[in-house]
């Protein structure tokens, strides 16, 4: 019986626990300097695999990352582990409900940033797969189709951490982009496990195809409606009877991996089967957000780490450096995601630089374009140069997505300011509501008696945007919204809870300060210039304390004002 002796453990921990520690370090580092966290996680694999430990010192790098035997085993098991439960968690963060309630829109530019790019990156794989790195012998259509889909699908996880950043992740536009992001990437990799088991070595034609094409598209739609109905009907049994959230997290893991084992026995590669359940699993109504948070950051800042990191352990990227393919790839890949995204923004009638920033948005491509590559290399569709590529690629489409975003929204005329707009806010000290359909009811009535308008429809509104997406932003706010027939500029109410209200933040903790705001309906997303101000100002953590203290309107116009720049503000009175 084969089995790890002492001295294997022992390299094994040795092993995990520098490309751990090595990893989050850099990750924690590239946070610093706004970049994305796999940007750090890579270069630990890179110093520790045989670009730089490998060419400096051969022999502890083959005692620690060995290339064959039972610790590279156990390291290629890790990896794998780590994977699936990634792509459980970039499941979760796909909303199918956003796809319904942004209707439309985010259908346009969810097929426009899909069809364009999958398009042209099918084409120029056909007529130049050697210069875009095909490995000899591979199948050419299977290699078009590979580079098609590695260019259409988008990073969700990544789109979603820039939106937050920027303070737009609920916001109208935040809703758009990530609605268009959740569209492409579920036909994506529904269409990527398909090519996966044509990259196996089993059937891939006739019946071998159509049974793949069956068993892909049946085992989606059956997690996806009865599999999420389960689910669905399970988590409050278990927030109920079992310990919270740690149940709720085993409950995820257990189904993950069940599903993963499921699709990888059918053909189809573990991660699809992982990245579905995800789905499912997030998709639920009834899964807090903090758990949500919990168990996102448990797998990213431990698994995801790991696995980005043994990235870098099997290619020596400086050896398999061609720039000329880099820039060509580049090329190609923002061309198109940004052709695609800005086309079917404009085809939603949306404005110039609006439609820009959305294309720039899911130009992201992340750790999505890195796992897809991984798999193509080990299964002798790409050759090492396109992977190092591929990489590259992914690494500096998330880089920029931020920046852009952030330039084209301040090209954007800009029609209404924060400070503007609570100059006319209406203020309500005391707010007796519980719940936050109880508060949502609450403010719209307060709204309506001073303003006159229909009250029911303004609560309508504003709770179908608020079942859409939770509006908690975290740090004890909240910012309903919702776009209403007849106003000619924007209405703010500001009310105050002392006990808190329940929003589904984050973070978990209660919203204490809720932001009302009603924008007149043929102005799209202009709330989305004053949101990020809102956000901005209550990370400072002694705001929320100041502004629970305001008697007045007035009195919260200042505390706001001075904290754009961190000051205290004026002492109440």
């Amino acid at each position: 019986m084969e089995y790890l002796t002492s001295h294997n453990v022992m390299v094994m921990l040795l092993a995990l626990g520098l490309m751990l520690g090595l990893a989050r370090t850099l990750g924690e580092l590239a946070q610093r300097f706004h970049q994305p966290a796999v940007l750090g996680e890579l270069l630990a694999g890179v110093i520790l695999g045989p670009t730089i430990l490998g060419n400096f010192n051969p022999e502890l790098g083959a005692l620690l990352f060995p290339l064959h035997g039972p610790n590279l085993i156990a390291l290629d098991a890790v990896a794998t582990l780590s994977v699936v439960l990634f792509l459980m968690v970039a499941g979760i963060e796909v909303d199918l409900s956003t796809i319904w309630k942004q209707g439309r829109a985010g259908f346009k530019i969810g097929s426009s940033s899909m069809v364009i790019p999958f398009v042209m990156g099918f084409a120029a794989a056909m007529i130049i797969p050697r210069a875009l790195g095909r490995h000899e012998g591979a199948d050419n259509l299977v290699f078009a189709l590979f580079f098609a889909i590695a260019l259409s699908i988008s990073a969700l996880p990544v789109i979603a951490k820039t939106l937050m950043d920027l303070g737009l992740y609920r916001s109208d536009l935040g809703m758009v982009v990530v609605s268009a992001a959740v569209f492409s990437d579920l036909a994506g990799w529904i269409v990527f496990a398909i090519i996966l088991s044509m990259m196996g070595s089993g059937p891939t034609h006739g019946n071998g195809i159509a049974m793949i094409v069956f068993n892909t598209l049946a085992f989606a739609a059956a997690v996806l409606t009865i599999g999420r109905l389960l689910i669905h009907k399970t988590i409050p049994f278990l927030q109920k009877y079992a310990k919270w959230p740690g149940s709720v997290i085993s409950f995820a893991i257990v189904l993950t991996l069940l599903g993963a084992a499921f699709t990888e026995w059918i053909g189809i590669h573990a991660i699809f089967g992982a990245f579905i359940v995800g789905v499912a699993i997030g998709d639920s109504t009834n899964l807090r957000e903090h758990t949500r948070v919990i168990l996102e950051n448990f797998i990213s800042y431990i698994f995801a780490p790991l696995f980005f990191a043994s990235i870098g352990l099997k290619v020596d990227f400086a050896e398999h450096f061609d720039a000329g393919l880099v820039i060509l790839v580049l090329a190609i890949a923002c061309g198109c995601k940004l052709a695609g995204g800005y086309l079917g923004a404009r085809w939603s009638g949306m404005p110039k630089w609006d439609s820009m920033a959305i294309g720039v948005g899911l130009n992201s491509r992340g750790a999505m374009e890195i796992i897809l590559g991984l798999l193509a290399l080990n299964a002798g569709i790409i050759r090492t140069r396109l992977f190092v590529a591929l990489v590259v690629m992914a690494i500096a489409t998330s880089v920029i997505s931020g920046p852009a975003m952030k330039y084209c929204l301040d090209k954007r005329k800009k029609t209404w300011r924060l400070r503007e707009v609570l100059s006319r806010a209406l203020f309500m000290q005391h707010l007796k509501s519980r719940t936050h359909r109880e508060v949502i009811e609450e403010i719209t009535q307060f709204a309506s008696r001073r303003k006159g308008f229909d009250a029911q429809m303004a609560d309508g509104a504003v709770w179908a945007r608020e079942k859409a997406l939770n509006t908690g932003i975290g740090n004890g706010v909240a910012i309903p919204h919702a776009h209403i027939k007849g106003l000619t500029e924007p209405l703010v109410v500001v009310g105050i809870s002392k006990q808190g209200i329940d929003f589904d933040s984050p973070d978990g903790n209660p919203a204490h300060v809720i932001f009302l705001i009603l924008m007149p309906s043929q102005n799209s997303i202009e709330q989305l210039e004053f949101v990020p101000e809102i956000a901005r100002i209550f990370r400072d953590p002694g705001m929320m304390e100041r502004v629970l203290l305001a008697k007045s309107r007035l009195e919260l116009i200042k505390l706001m004002a001075n904290g754009d720049n961190g000051s205290n503000g004026p002492s109440p009175s």
